[in-house]
């Protein structure tokens, strides 16, 4: 499908292959997403998605392929190298340390520290603070951010995940499977921070094989089957029995 446009991709994959020994993971994909786009990466169990995303991230170093980052090559070797780029991940176990409070999850690996005489000490009363201020301004409310992130819910987990991404000033958000056993309220929750984060200049990768909570938010579709990319196709091009059949392959390109 012709690219709409002149914008330059945020981010830009192309012709990615991964190889796992003689399995093939992925093959010559080609995936975008735009700059405050939310894109939904479609797909059943096994079909890649992963694989695609841990290649963006950096926890894979791809077989062979390319990938820009504001119309620039870059080279992702390590988790390290795309959060400095501004690519922030909510895994579908978030990540989150049950027995830590929510300000310490939230400043996780980036703690500030206050000085006492030559020794550096976690400055928890400022993570508090910092992280009630930064919830609480995308729309976020939490009882306390000194609570342990245990007592939370999916929902509420996955508010912070969204929320630290925001703060930290991520320009790429990447959710996987991030409304899956959550209930009908708390996936509209989700939903609506998902939107909230676009409006505030945030790209989101949306990962999911739910086709009924994509139509909802997704500007475009990407369907992955068998390692290959079936077709990215805009918001208003299928219906969720399209998506379905694409993602089954009852329907062909």
């Amino acid at each position: 499908m012709p690219e709409q446009g002149n914008e330059v991709p945020l981010v830009k994959m192309e012709h990615i292959t991964m190889k796992f020994g003689r399995v093939v993971a992925l093959e010559d994909v080609d995936f975008e997403v735009k700059p405050c786009e939310i894109m939904a990466l479609m797909g059943d169990n096994g079909a890649g998605k992963s694989t695609l995303i841990k290649i963006l991230t950096g926890v894979h170093i791809p077989t062979s392929g390319r990938i820009f980052f504001e119309g620039k090559p870059v080279d992702i070797r390590n988790p390290a190298d795309a959060r400095a780029l501004g690519v922030e991940t909510a895994y579908q176990d978030l990540a989150l340390v049950n027995l830590m409070s929510i300000g310490r999850n939230f400043f996780l690996g980036r703690e500030p520290v206050r000085m006492e005489g030559p020794l550096p000490w976690l400055d928890t009363k400022q993570m508090e603070a910092k992280t009630r201020g930064a919830l609480t301004d995308i729309g976020i409310n939490v009882r306390s951010a000194d609570e342990k992130v245990a007592k939370l819910s999916g929902g509420e987990r996955q508010s912070v995940a969204i929320g630290r991404a925001v703060y930290f000033g991520a320009k790429l958000l990447i959710l996987d499977e991030p409304t899956s056993a959550l209930s009908v309220g708390e996936v509209r929750k989700v939903l609506g921070y998902m939107l909230n984060a676009k409006e505030r200049g945030l790209s989101v990768i949306f990962i999911t094989h739910n086709v009924h909570h994509v139509v909802e938010v997704a500007d475009r579709y990407t369907v992955i089957r068998h390692g290959k990319n079936v077709g990215t196709y805009p918001h208003d091009e299928l219906t969720p029995d399209d998506i379905s059949d694409l993602i089954t392959g009852a329907r062909e390109v």
